[in-house]
């Protein structure tokens, strides 16, 4: 049985928001054959997660997301942390100018996607990874 949690960190973000959002992180994960075992969402503010970065990843930069794996073996099974900055996902909407919620998903889903594998330094991983969140966002 999958084990989905969702934290607040240093910011006001109402989590009860999210219930539905369990089962669809689930089916995600089965979607591409993986199964999770621990998945903990921390949703908190952009300076809580540059100290992060700067004190895991040694990055001085402010980002939407940090993926931290924590599974111990090469598999199929998903165990991680996963930070998402709420004022960046705002900005970020505002910015793409679409709804706050549909940005918060992309980026929820993008942090399971990294963790099942897909990656997005490169032109082509981008957008297989930004087509892997289309379709991850239908299943919502």
């Amino acid at each position: 049985m999958e084990e989905i949690h969702f934290f607040k960190e240093d910011c006001n973000f109402d989590l009860r928001k999210l219930k539905k959002h369990k089962s669809w992180l689930n089916q995600l994960a089965i979607a591409y054959d993986y199964e999770i075992l621990e998945l903990n969402y921390i949703f908190c503010s952009d300076e809580y997660l540059h100290k992060i970065n700067l004190e895991y990843l040694n990055h001085d930069t402010y980002t939407d997301i940090i993926t931290f794996d924590l599974q111990e073996e090469v598999g199929q099974n998903i165990q991680s942390d996963i930070f998402i900055s709420i004022h960046r996902i705002t900005e970020n909407a505002k910015k793409l100018n679409i709804a706050f919620t549909k940005e918060l998903t992309r980026v929820m889903a993008h942090g399971l996607l990294h963790l099942i594998g897909f990656k997005d330094k490169t032109d082509s991983e981008k957008k297989e990874m930004r087509l892997a969140e289309d379709k991850a966002l239908e299943l919502l």
